[in-house]
């Protein structure tokens, strides 16, 4: 008697959360919430809104008002607040660093920047929330080395023997050293991992020690606005992730498409043309 094929494993339950508050931001969450709701419908995880509070850091209540708000909650969103202690409105990434530790302790979790579709079904996604992993849409954006040095090897090591992390293993050797994709460096559009506190606590502890007192190899870099994609690499190799552990046509593909930050890579990559639809 032939045996029956194994039923498909059910992908792991996860949350997922963007950031809104009052402005763009809120408008983009609907639209983000619409589209999961649409090509998503068996989603059973929350989707949170982590929404910052006014305080001594919002010069303006970056509150969702009105009916940007119920829109959101009508359509199945919960609205998770916090409170900006390191950020606010001077780096307003850093929303996505300090809301991490509000969400829901221990729970599988995937980021998206609010400029996201939902394209498909991301119940298909094959997360692996024990090895994190973030967007590899990006460009070469940090670091510019100095003329004289430098290079890209000289400032990313010093970064990661701050934070006694291996340098070596985090290196895409089939790439040539100083070029730029050799180094381990992602976009902050999306990010995931098992449990919010953890990979929040960490990614707090990194961006502020870089912002703070960084090492003299960064001296002629800038850190605004690439603070929170400086330290995501460093959160993610220190958590056991890496550049492989998402297989690739998933997001920024074929079930999500980051349509603000496309337009800039188009410019640059007219031979390569994605399917947003």
């Amino acid at each position: 008697m032939a045996r029956k094929p194994a039923a498909p494993k059910a992908p792991e339950p996860f949350n997922i959360v963007i950031v809104g508050q009052n402005g763009r931001l809120g408008y983009e969450a609907v639209i983000f919430a619409a589209s999961l709701r649409h090509h998503t419908p068996d989603f059973k995880g929350r989707l949170l809104v982590a929404e910052p509070q006014a305080g001594p850091l919002w010069p303006n209540d970056p509150t969702l008002k009105g009916p940007v708000r119920e829109a959101l909650l009508e359509l199945g969103a919960e609205i998770i607040p916090f409170h900006s202690v390191h950020f606010g409105a001077e780096y307003p990434y850093g929303n996505k660093i300090e809301m991490l530790t509000a969400l829901p302790k221990g729970e599988p979790f995937v980021f998206f920047d609010t400029d996201t579709l939902v394209t498909g079904d991301l119940l298909s996604v094959p997360f692996d929330f024990e090895r994190p992993s973030a967007s590899l849409r990006r460009e070469g954006t940090w670091p510019l080395p100095p003329l004289y040095g430098p290079g890209f090897t000289g400032i990313w090591k010093a970064l990661y023997e701050r934070f006694g992390l291996d340098f070596e293993s985090s290196l895409d050797t089939s790439e040539p050293d100083e070029y730029w994709r050799r180094y381990l460096y992602f976009n902050a559009g999306f990010f995931f991992y098992k449990c919010p506190h953890e990979f929040g606590e960490k990614f707090l502890e990194y961006a502020l020690a870089i912002r703070d007192c960084p090492p003299r190899e960064l001296v002629c870099q800038t850190m605004d606005p690439w603070l929170d994609q400086v330290a995501l690499p460093l959160v993610i190799h220190a958590l056991g992730g890496g550049r492989d552990t998402l297989p690739e046509g998933y997001l920024d593909g074929a079930v999500s498409c980051h349509y603000r930050l496309f337009p800039m890579l188009y410019a640059r990559e007219a031979d390569h043309v994605i399917d947003c639809t």
